[in-house]
C-alpha cells in the first residue's frame, strides 16, 4: 500500500499528452412519475442538467483530477457544443487545450437522460471529421510530445483519429521514447500495433479476436491472441467491469487484477478513468503491473459515481486504505480456516512457521521476533492469546487492548500471514492442529520449556530460538507508563 500511495503522490509531476475524440457529455436528470398517454414511454420531468468533458476530454479531466497535467488535442466544430467544451476547458487549470476547430466538422455530443440513478436513454449528435486536418494535427502533436511523459491515444471512432494518423502517432511516440497508451475502438486493431499498451474492454477484445472473454481463462486467451496478432504491441490491458482487469504482457504471462465488490451506480467514463490512471502511473516511472493495479482501483471508485467520472488522488488513497484494512481483517482467521490456508500453501511447497504470544502492546521487541520468525519460513502463522487467556496469565489488569485490536495490529504487519486467536492458556492444541514446519519462540525460553516443541520435533519439524532485544517487554512498558 505504501508503494502505491507513493506513486499516487507523485502524479503531480506527470505530464500527459492526450489525443483523440473530444465530446460534450450532457446528463439530464429527471423524475419519472407517469407513462405518456401518447405512447407507452415514461414522461421525464427534467430537474437539472450537467455538462462535462467526454471522450478524450474525460481522459484529460481525470488526469487533472488525479493531480497530473494534461495537454488535450482534439477536434471541435463551430457550434454551441464546441463552445461549451471550450468553456469547460477554460475552467480546468491543469489541462492545456490544443483543440482543432473545423468549419465542416460537428462537435460530438452525447445526451444521457437519467431518472432515479438509472440511465433511461442516450441521444448522440456527431459527424465525420475532415481528413484534410490530419496533417495539421500530426504537426501539432510533433511539436508537443517532447514536453510530455506519456502519449495517450483515445479513439472513439468519431473520425478525428484515422488509421493513418494513429500509426504515425505511435511511431512518433516510439521514436521519442515515450510510452504510448491506446484506448481502441472497433474490431480492426492492426493500426494500433506498436503501442506500449492497449486498453480494450472484454467485449471489444473478444470481437477483435473471435474468442470468448467471459472467464479468466477466456480473457487470458484473448490477451494472448492480441499479442500474437499485433507483434509490436507491448501489452494488452483488458477491462472486465466487475471482474476487474486482465493484463497480458509480452514475455511475462497473464496477470488478473480483481475488482472489489461494490454498488455500481454508473459505468459512464470508467474506461477513461482506467486510461488516465494507467498513463499517470507510467508517466512517473511505475512498472506496468503497478500502474494497472492503480487503474483498477481508480475504475472501482469511478463506477460508484453518477455521471462521467473524474476520480481524485485523495479518493484513490482512501480506497487503498480501505482495501488495506479489509486485507488485514481477512488475515484474522479461525483454526479451521488457518488449516485450509496451510493446505494450499503446502501444495505450493511453502514452509510454514508458527509463533505465539499475548502481544498486548506491540513494541520493537515483538517486531524483531516476528521478523526473525518470518525469515525462517515462507508463511508465518501467529497464535494470539484470547482476552480471557491473557487475564489468567497476566492478571486482572490485562490485556490493555482487546483481542481483536491486538489481532488487527499483528495482521497489519507485512511479515505476518495469518493470526489465530486461541482461548487456552497454551497453544498446544493449535500447534497439534496446524503441525507447523518451524516453531519459533524468544531466546528467553529454554527449548524444553517451549510448548509444542517435542511434538514439532517428533515429525521432523524445527524449533528456533529468536534473539531478544534487551529491556523490551510489555510488562515493563506498562509499568513505566503507570509510574
Amino acid at each position: 500500500m505504501t508503494r502505491l500511495l507513493d506513486v499516487v503522490a507523485s502524479f503531480k509531476d506527470a505530464r500527459v499528452l492526450v489525443v483523440g475524440d473530444v465530446m460534450l457529455d450532457r446528463f439530464v436528470y429527471a423524475r419519472v412519475s407517469r407513462i405518456s398517454p401518447e405512447a407507452p414511454v415514461p414522461v421525464l420531468a427534467v430537474q437539472r442538467e450537467v455538462a462535462s468533458l467526454g471522450g478524450a476530454g474525460n481522459v484529460a479531466r481525470n488526469i487533472a483530477s488525479l493531480g497530473g497535467r494534461a495537454t488535450l488535442v482534439g477536434g471541435r466544430g463551430r457550434d454551441p457544443a464546441g463552445d461549451r467544451i471550450a468553456e469547460l476547458l477554460s475552467g480546468e487549470p491543469r489541462i492545456a487545450a490544443a483543440l482543432m476547430t473545423s468549419d465542416e466538422g460537428r462537435t460530438t455530443e452525447k445526451i444521457r437522460y437519467v431518472a432515479d440513478q438509472q440511465q433511461m436513454m442516450r441521444a448522440d449528435t456527431e459527424s465525420p471529421w475532415p481528413d484534410a486536418d490530419n496533417g495539421k494535427t500530426f504537426e501539432a502533436i510533433r511539436g508537443l510530445i517532447a514536453d510530455h511523459d506519456v502519449l495517450v491515444i483515445s479513439d472513439y471512432a468519431k473520425g478525428f483519429l484515422t488509421p493513418v494518423l494513429v500509426k504515425a502517432l505511435i511511431a512518433l511516440g516510439r521514436a521519442q521514447g515515450k510510452p504510448v497508451i491506446v484506448d481502441p475502438k472497433g474490431p480492426r486493431l492492426a493500426h494500433y500495433d506498436g503501442a506500449t499498451v492497449m486498453t480494450p474492454n472484454s467485449g471489444e477484445a473478444a470481437t477483435a479476436t473471435g474468442l470468448e472473454a467471459d472467464s479468466d481463462a477466456g480473457v487470458a486467451a484473448v490477451g494472448g491472441r492480441l499479442l500474437s496478432d499485433l507483434p509490436q504491441l507491448g501489452a494488452a490491458l483488458i477491462t472486465r467491469g466487475a471482474a476487474g482487469l486482465c493484463l497480458a504482457r509480452r514475455g511475462q504471462g497473464i496477470l488478473h487484477v480483481a475488482a472489489r465488490a461494490r454498488e455500481v451506480f454508473d459505468v459512464s467514463g470508467a474506461g477513461d478513468t482506467v486510461v488516465a490512471a494507467l498513463a499517470l502511473g507510467l508517466a512517473v516511472g511505475s512498472d506496468l503491473e503497478t500502474a494497472a493495479r492503480l487503474a483498477n482501483i481508480a475504475a472501482g471508485v469511478a463506477v460508484t459515481m453518477v455521471g462521467t467520472a473524474a476520480v481524485t488522488a485523495d479518493e484513490i488513497a482512501a480506497e487503498l486504505h480501505t482495501q488495506h484494512l479489509e486485507s488485514v481483517e481477512k488475515k484474522v482467521v479461525s483454526p479451521e480456516r488457518a488449516l485450509e490456508w496451510q493446505t494450499l500453501w503446502r501444495v505450493k511447497g511453502r514452509k510454514i512457521g508458527f509463533t505465539n504470544g499475548c502481544f498486548d502492546l506491540v513494541h520493537p521487541g515483538h517486531v524483531s521476533l516476528l521478523t526473525q520468525a518470518r525469515a525462517k519460513c515462507d508463511r508465518l502463522v501467529v497464535g494470539l492469546n484470547s482476552d480471557a487467556s491473557v487475564r489468567r496469565l497476566k492478571g486482572p489488569g490485562r490485556p490493555v487492548q482487546d483481542e481483536m485490536a491486538r489481532a488487527i495490529v499483528l495482521a497489519s504487519l507485512a511479515m505476518v500471514d495469518l493470526v489465530v486467536i486461541f482461548g487456552e492458556d497454551t497453544p498446544q492444541t493449535l500447534i497439534r492442529k496446524l503441525r507447523p514446519d518451524v516453531l519459533i519462540k524468544g531466546a528467553d525460553y529454554k527449548r524444553e520449556e517451549i510448548v509444542g516443541a517435542d511434538f514439532v520435533l517428533s515429525y521432523g519439524g524445527e524449533v528456533v530460538l529468536a534473539e531478544l532485544m534487551p529491556d523490551r517487554s510489555t510488562s515493563s512498558l506498562i509499568g513505566r507508563a503507570r509510574e
